[in-house]
C-alpha cells in the first residue's frame, strides 16, 4: 500500500482573483506554498491543470455559484485530495461538497475580510462527519502558516453561533434603523451614542445588505436566533429591564481595560 504524503506543499485556489482569494494567494505563495491561481473562465483546461498535485483544493467563490463551481472542481480531484471553502455558513456548503466528493471535506470560515486587522486572524474548521484527523491538520496547517489562529467546530455548532453573532446582529441593527426611518421628529433628539450606532451600521446596511441578507437565508438556525431575541424583547415589554441588564453585564466579565473582549 503506497504510504501517503501528509507534507504540505501545493494548494490551488479557486477563485483567486476575488476579494478573499486575492487576498490568500500572495500570503500563502509568501509562506512557501506553491500555489495554483485558478479563475474564470473554469475550463476542463484551466482546472486540470491547476488542480493537479494540490493537496489541498480551497474554493473562494460566492455563494450564488457555490455548488455548481465544487461539481465542476471536483470533476478533476480524486483522493487524498482536500476538498475545503471559506464560506460564512456551513451546514449547506458542507452538504453540497460531500455530495459532489467522495474524498475529504473541510470546511473553514475566516472570521474576517479580504483586509483583516493583525489580530484579526482566527479561522473557524468544520471537519466532514468520517474525515480523517490528518486532512483536518493539514487545511489547520494551510492556515497557520499564514499567521491565522484555526480552532475546530462542528458545521451545526458553527451556524448556531454564526446566527447570533452575524445574521441577528445585522437583523436588530436594521430593524431598529427601519423603525426610525422617516420620523423626522426625532432628529433634534439624536445623541452621540445613537450617532455611533448609526455610523457603525452604516457600511454593513448600505454597502454589504445583500451579503448578509444571503447569509440570513442560507443559515438554517437564523430563524432560530431572531425568536430568541425576540424572548428577550417579551422580557423589556414587560417592564423588567433589570433582569436583562444583569444578562447583558456577562460580557464585561471578558474585556480587556481597552474595552476589547477576550476569550
Amino acid at each position: 500500500m503506497q504510504e501517503i504524503d501528509f507534507t504540505l506543499k501545493k494548494v490551488a485556489v479557486v477563485g483567486a482573483t476575488g476579494k478573499m482569494g486575492a487576498m490568500f494567494c500572495p500570503r500563502f505563495s509568501k509562506a512557501g506554498l506553491e500555489v495554483a491561481e485558478i479563475d474564470q473562465p473554469l475550463t476542463d483546461e484551466v482546472l486540470e491543470a491547476g488542480i493537479t498535485d494540490a493537496q489541498i483544493v480551497l474554493v473562494c467563490v460566492p455563494a450564488a455559484v457555490f455548488n455548481d463551481v465544487v461539481k465542476r472542481v471536483t470533476a478533476h480531484m480524486k483522493p487524498p485530495q482536500i476538498l475545503a471553502d471559506i464560506t460564512s455558513v456551513k451546514v449547506q456548503p458542507m452538504m453540497q461538497m460531500q455530495k459532489a466528493y467522495t474524498g475529504p471535506v473541510v470546511g473553514t470560515h475566516p472570521l474576517f475580510g479580504p483586509e483583516p486587522k493583525a489580530d484579526d486572524v482566527r479561522v473557524a474548521i468544520t471537519p466532514s462527519e468520517g474525515c480523517d484527523a490528518d486532512s483536518a491538520h493539514m487545511v489547520e496547517e494551510l492556515f497557520t502558516r499564514i499567521g491565522c489562529e484555526p480552532f475546530c467546530s462542528s458545521a451545526e455548532e458553527h451556524d448556531k453561533a454564526a446566527a447570533l453573532i452575524q445574521s441577528l446582529n445585522f437583523v436588530t441593527s436594521v430593524s431598529y434603523l427601519a423603525l426610525l426611518a422617516d420620523k423626522e421628529n426625532v432628529m433634534p433628539y439624536l445623541t452621540p451614542s445613537f450617532q455611533r450606532r448609526l455610523k457603525a451600521a452604516e457600511k454593513m446596511i448600505t454597502k454589504d445588505a445583500e451579503l448578509f441578507e444571503g447569509l440570513f437565508e442560507a443559515n438554517p438556525s437564523s430563524q432560530d436566533a431572531v425568536r430568541s431575541y425576540r424572548s428577550i424583547l417579551n422580557i423589556a415589554a414587560g417592564g423588567d429591564i433589570n433582569v436583562i441588564v444583569e444578562r447583558a453585564l456577562w460580557w464585561w466579565r471578558f474585556t480587556d481595560s481597552s474595552g476589547e473582549v477576550h476569550q
